[in-house]
C-alpha cells in the first residue's frame, strides 16, 4: 500500500494521467505527512483533483500553497485585491487560454506546481484538459527523442491569444485589455525541448503555446518540428478530462504537463482561480539550465 492510500482514498482518473483523491480538506493547517502524500500524488500522477472544496477562499487557497513550497505571483499580470499571489481568471473579461500550454514557460525558473480553484463553474462546458509530456517523450521513437534531447526553443509571452476563435465584440476588448497586461513587460527564454524532472527523474518534453521557434532552424522547419513532437504531447492516450464543479481544486506538475481550458461555454460565468509554486531553471539532458535571454530580472517570491 502506497504512503498517499493509508491517508486518503485516490482513484486515477485516466489510464497515463491524473487522479482524484477524496477524504482530504485542503488547507494550510495540514499534518506534514498528508502534505508530503499529496506531493508525492501529485508527481506521479501529473495532476490530481479534489471535489467539494466549498470552504476554501483565497486566503486558504494561498496557505495550502505554501505548504507545496514558495508562491511566486504572475510576473506580468497583478495578483487579485488582498492577496499575494492570486491570479484570477474570469471568462467574461476574455481570459480564456483555449490553447495547449504550461505556465509561464517564457521565464526560466517557471512553476512547479499550479493550484487551481473553480470559483464558479459553468453549469456545462468549460472543461479542462491536461497532458503527460513524460509518457509523451517516452513514446517518441528512438531517432526522434535522439533529436528532441538536443533541441533548444525560444519561449515569450508574446503569442496569438486568438488565434482562428470567433469572438464577440465584447470578448474581443475584453482580451485586447488583458494582452495589453500581460505582455507590459516582454519575456524571451531558451529552454530545452526535453528536461529532466528534478524529482522524478523521468525526461519530459517543455512545449505549448509559449514556444516562438526551435534554436537553430528556419521558421519553416521549426513549426514543422514542433508540431510532429506537439502532436505526441495531445495524444488522447496521453490526456484527462475534467469536468468543473463550483468547489473543486486541480493542482498539477507544471513541470511535466500540458494543459488547456476549453472555451465552449458562451456567455456563462466561470472564474477560477490559482496560485503558482516556486519551480527552479529547467535542466537539459547534458545538463544545461534554461535561460532568460530578455526581460526583466525574475520577480522575488511571495512570503
Amino acid at each position: 500500500m502506497s504512503a498517499e492510500t493509508k491517508l486518503f482514498d485516490i482513484r486515477p482518473v485516466a489510464g497515463r494521467i491524473g487522479a482524484e483523491i477524496a477524504g482530504v480538506t485542503l488547507s494550510g493547517d495540514l499534518p506534514d505527512a498528508t502534505v508530503a502524500a499529496i506531493r508525492g500524488a501529485i508527481v506521479s500522477h501529473k495532476v490530481v483533483f479534489f471535489r467539494g472544496q466549498d470552504g476554501l477562499d483565497d486566503r486558504a487557497q494561498e496557505a495550502f500553497g505554501r505548504r507545496l513550497g514558495q508562491l511566486v505571483p504572475h510576473p506580468t499580470v497583478p495578483s487579485a485585491a488582498g492577496t499575494e499571489g492570486v491570479l484570477d481568471i474570469d471568462g467574461s473579461r476574455g481570459e480564456r487560454a483555449s490553447s495547449w500550454h504550461t505556465d509561464i514557460t517564457f521565464t526560466p525558473a517557471y512553476p512547479a506546481f499550479s493550484v487551481l480553484r473553480a470559483a464558479v463553474a459553468a453549469e456545462s462546458g468549460g472543461d479542462t484538459l491536461w497532458a503527460n509530456t513524460a509518457a509523451a517523450y517516452a513514446e517518441l521513437p528512438e531517432p526522434l527523442r535522439e533529436l528532441a534531447d538536443r533541441l533548444w526553443a525560444v519561449h515569450s509571452n508574446v503569442y496569438d491569444y486568438v488565434g482562428d476563435k470567433v469572438q464577440t465584440h465584447r470578448a474581443k476588448e475584453g482580451l485586447q485589455r488583458y494582452t495589453e497586461v500581460f505582455t507590459a513587460a516582454v519575456y524571451e527564454t531558451e529552454h530545452p525541448v526535453v528536461h529532466v524532472h528534478p524529482e522524478s527523474g523521468e525526461k519530459s518534453l517543455i512545449l505549448g503555446h509559449f514556444v516562438q521557434r526551435l534554436i537553430g532552424f528556419g521558421t519553416s522547419d521549426s513549426q514543422r518540428l514542433l508540431a510532429i513532437l506537439q502532436d505526441h504531447v495531445t495524444r488522447p492516450e496521453n490526456t484527462v478530462r475534467w469536468r468543473w464543479r463550483t468547489g473543486d481544486v486541480a493542482i498539477w506538475d507544471n513541470r511535466a504537463t500540458q494543459h488547456r481550458a476549453i472555451d465552449d461555454y458562451g456567455d456563462q460565468h466561470r472564474v477560477v482561480r490559482r496560485v503558482t509554486i516556486r519551480g527552479v531553471e529547467p535542466v537539459s539532458v547534458d545538463g544545461r539550465r534554461s535561460r532568460l535571454r530578455s526581460g526583466p530580472a525574475p520577480l522575488e517570491t511571495a512570503a
